[in-house]
């Protein structure tokens, strides 16, 4: 949604020129905290007008897994005093996309039927990388639907060599 990136952008501008000497670090936090605000229980809470901003930080907060740094709290404080929390899934993801412009990467998915085991995923990271030309980000998640292979999503490029792909296409070819 365009409103959405509009909003977002300076948050995610101005929290990368903050964190530009530990950039790994803050999107590890970023990422935690927009799948904690994505949740639709909390964006109902927090949107309730009897509740505080002190009390939605003071739930997230107990939430977060790992204990947050001080410019998280910082950060976290800033978007819900200006009613952003909503946007916090689009700001970490615009976040990213600056970390990635700067290092030269892209963030990757691999979905697949099974689960890869660590020396699998490293040799398909290696030919995907050399395929896309890039530094991967690779996250994988399972999709029993797909019956076999992978199908590897980067950015707006989609490779799929799953069996459910080659039963399509074949599926297509018997049928004209």
């Amino acid at each position: 949604m365009a409103e959405l990136a509009t909003i977002a952008r300076p948050y995610a501008e101005a929290l990368f020129k903050a964190a530009a000497s530990s950039l790994a670090d803050t999107a590890v936090w970023l990422d935690e905290l927009a799948a904690i605000a994505a949740n639709g229980q909390l964006q109902q809470f927090a949107n309730n007008p009897s509740v505080t901003s002190a009390q939605t930080f003071g739930v997230i907060t107990g939430v977060a897994k790992t204990a947050l740094p001080e410019a998280a709290k910082n950060f976290l404080r800033v978007v819900i005093d200006n009613d952003r929390l909503g946007v916090l899934p689009e700001i970490a993801q615009q976040f990213r996309a600056l970390k990635n412009a700067r290092s030269g990467s892209s963030d990757a998915t691999v979905f697949s039927a099974f689960a890869l085991d660590a020396s699998a995923l490293a040799e398909l990271a290696a030919s995907l990388e050399k395929r896309f030309d890039r530094k991967l980000n690779l996250t994988v998640e399972l999709e029993p639907a797909l019956i076999g292979g992978v199908r590897v999503v980067v950015g707006d490029e989609v490779l799929d060599t799953s069996v459910k792909a080659r039963l399509e296409q074949m599926k297509v070819a018997l049928m004209a």
